[in-house]
């Protein structure tokens, strides 16, 4: 059984002081993960956290990848650049970068690439709006946004890792039920096998909303391999909660 991943999504979140305190707690608690465990930080601090990371057993993880190698794309970070910061993992086509960048999914199949070739984990989001689940499309969207990158990066697509975050779910307070999750989780895996002979090994976490009281349940769902966690990942007690609920 593969481990589970639990990877926190600190989004536009932090400052020099409480992200020490934030990860100095984390790691008085975590000394042999029973999960594989990250955090995902804004580019400004990868410098401050790989180095209050190093020697200990939590990954560094960054929020966004250029889609370009290098050039006179200014305000782009590129995966050589990340790669130099120790990054292990990196989220790519985020809902927030969907819908506040225009994000394309084959913008996000090419941010996909770019990772992969820089020997850095994609952590590739997928998930429907309200609007669609409403209208019944949420399978059709999901396996939409899914199949853009396995067109490109089908070789490789088993080096991915899979977030399924319902957009209407995604700091709102609301959450898909455990079975709503597994469904859509296992609609996925069932896509991802059809693409790769090695699909069991790909992780497919949950990102809509988990936390401290519902992780437990959604990380009993057979399909369901972790979670990226928000605002929970920003209170130690709570990411520790949730780690541990990955056993």
């Amino acid at each position: 059984m593969k481990q589970k991943l639990i990877a926190g999504n600190w989004k536009m979140n932090g400052n020099l002081a409480a992200n020490e305190s934030l990860i100095r707690a984390l790691l008085a608690a975590v000394q042999q993960p029973v999960a594989t465990v990250a955090v995902c930080v804004p580019s400004v601090y990868l410098a401050q956290i790989q180095h209050l990371l190093a020697g200990h057993p939590i990954d560094l993880g960054a929020q966004d990848i250029s889609a370009h190698e290098a050039g006179a794309f200014t305000g782009e970070v590129s995966g050589a650049m990340l790669k130099e910061f120790g990054v292990r993992y990196c989220i790519v086509g985020h809902s927030e970068r969907r819908q506040y960048h225009a994000e394309s999914d084959a913008l996000v199949a090419s941010k996909t690439q770019r990772a992969l070739a820089s020997g850095i984990t994609p952590i590739v989001c997928v998930g429907e709006t309200l609007a669609d689940r409403e209208a019944g499309k949420t399978e059709e969207v999901v396996k939409r946004q899914l199949a853009a990158v396995i067109h490109e990066n089908g070789h490789c697509i088993s080096e991915i890792v899979v977030a399924y975050e319902p957009v209407w779910a995604i700091g709102t307070g609301k959450t898909a039920s455990p079975e709503q999750a597994q469904q859509v989780h296992a609609v996925l895996r069932a896509q991802l096998k059809a693409a790769s002979s090695q699909a069991e090994r790909i992780q497919i976490i949950y990102g809509g909303s988990m936390n401290a009281v519902n992780a437990a349940q959604l990380l009993a769902q057979p399909d369901i391999d972790g979670g990226l966690i928000g605002g929970a990942a920003l209170k130690a007690a709570d990411f520790l909660t949730i780690i541990d609920a990955a056993r």
